[in-house]
């Protein structure tokens, strides 16, 4: 993620440590301010804002300005590479009888379904009633056609950087979509577009942004957020040292 990843901890190294002007600063915030109180569209615009200056601000100083709707910015990476309807292409290979490309045209023609869950942050902001629309993971499996001995799934995105992971069995669930759409409209770049990974029951950092790759593995492999000290396991109140209320 990634991502608005919501929750994600602040960059390391070099580019954690990148200045801010004041004047960007002391603006955004009143941007920040303004998004509590104003009406739909100055919230759609501030969103449209805090997404593009979040492209551009691997500082992570975005990431504390919720916008209109609630989310955060954020990503691992100092820029992430736009994917169009005619470029996007979605990988499902690995241990599978049948590896497949798709293009978002194919994923859209495939049967959708809906959901309306909250959105838990690990760190602890919670955004409710938030409904994504997709395709259901299980069935991108199922046409694959897993081998014996798959015992989880690895998730790539074209951000160059995020990675997640589930078991098989946590791959499977009715509530774990590969989403196109959130909030009632296509998912747009800054909200992981234009297809992401979305696992209702769990802290929204295993919902992937940028999805670009699908892989069937044996074991379940550590992802980016893992590796630095997150839990792999990431049900909602069950993990994490938080006890939210579940969101599925």
């Amino acid at each position: 993620m990634n991502p608005e990843q919501p929750g994600a901890p602040e960059p390391q190294g070099e580019e954690r440590g990148r200045p801010i002007g004041r004047r960007v600063l002391l603006g955004t915030l009143g941007l920040g301010a303004l998004g509590v109180v104003a009406a739909p569209t100055l919230q759609r615009g501030l969103e449209s804002f805090l997404a593009g200056a979040s492209d551009k601000d691997p500082t992570g100083l975005t990431d504390l300005l919720p916008n209109g709707g609630g989310f955060r910015y954020y990503s691992v990476t100092a820029s992430v590479p736009r994917k169009s309807a005619t470029d996007y292409r979605l990988t499902v290979d690995g241990l599978v009888d049948r590896p497949h490309s798709y293009t978002l045209a194919d994923l859209r023609a495939l049967p959708q379904t809906r959901l309306v869950r909250d959105v838990q942050c690990v760190t602890g902001w919670r955004v409710p009633g938030t409904p994504f629309e997709g395709v259901r993971l299980s069935r991108l499996l199922d046409a694959a056609g897993v081998r014996p001995g798959a015992g989880a799934v690895r998730f790539t995105c074209f951000d160059g950087a995020y990675s997640e992971s589930l078991t098989l069995d946590q791959a499977r669930r009715s509530d774990v979509l590969v989403a196109l759409r959130m909030q009632d409209e296509d998912l747009g770049h800054a909200h992981g577009g234009p297809a992401r990974l979305y696992v209702a029951p769990m802290y929204f950092y295993k919902s992937a942004k940028w999805l670009s790759g699908i892989t069937v593995t044996r074991d379940v492999r550590p992802g980016y957020w893992e590796e630095r000290g997150y839990d792999v396991d990431a049900w909602v109140g069950r993990s994490n040292g938080r006890d939210d209320d579940p969101t599925s």
